[in-house]
């Protein structure tokens, strides 16, 4: 059932947790089943901060819906749809635009810096500028987010490169959008990157 709260919305993108399937880089320096806990930490990390956002949560799994995890009274629950990422985020924009959103954000499951108040941020980023996007340290983003779709933004883009956040904002500049950007946050992909969470 979708829980629609309001014109905000959320969009999380997941991957389902399985063993050997997430965070494959971390797992290459500490094995596949601490990178699937730590997966699971950053998981749980992303849920407590939508949970804090008054709007309505929308979570796109990578593969198959799990009914167990994030509530489902909480978090509306979707598959993503596409050949790369570009498309499925395009196709999960689209979707919750369908569903009466005026304002999306989407943001994954990497970020451990991520706060609700820079969520919060964005959607308020959104009353005066036609995009919002968090860069990444990494030359990626980790968060976008629009009050319509802008199909060309997840087109002609090398995903998961150090090009993604410039080439982005050369197509918003080439197109005439406003943007707003938010502090730049770190993605937690490598053994390098665990100083994020504090562990080993």
């Amino acid at each position: 059932m979708l829980q629609e709260m309001n014109d905000m919305h959320l969009i999380i993108f997941i991957k389902n947790p399985v063993l050997g399937k997430v965070k494959t880089r971390l797992a290459a320096g500490i094995g596949e089943q601490r990178a699937l806990e730590i997966y699971m930490q950053l998981l749980e990390i992303t849920r407590s901060v939508a949970l804090k956002i008054n709007c309505t949560r929308n979570v796109f799994y990578s593969d198959e819906i799990v009914s167990d995890d994030w509530e489902d009274d909480k978090f509306n629950k979707f598959v993503q749809e596409g050949d790369d990422l570009g498309e499925r985020m395009k196709n999960a924009f689209e979707q919750v635009f369908a569903l009466g959103a005026k304002n999306a954000v989407i943001i994954g499951s990497d970020c451990p810096e991520l706060t609700s108040n820079i969520i919060a941020e964005a959607f308020e980023l959104l009353d005066n500028r036609d995009v919002t996007i968090g860069p990444a340290n990494d030359g990626g983003y980790y968060l976008l987010g629009m009050k319509k779709l802008h199909p060309f933004l997840f087109e002609e883009k090398e995903w998961s490169t150090d090009s993604v956040f410039e080439d982005t904002v050369i197509d918003l500049s080439e197109n005439q959008l406003s943007y707003g950007c938010l502090e730049k946050l770190s993605d937690l992909d490598t053994v390098s990157d665990l100083y994020l969470l504090d562990v080993l």
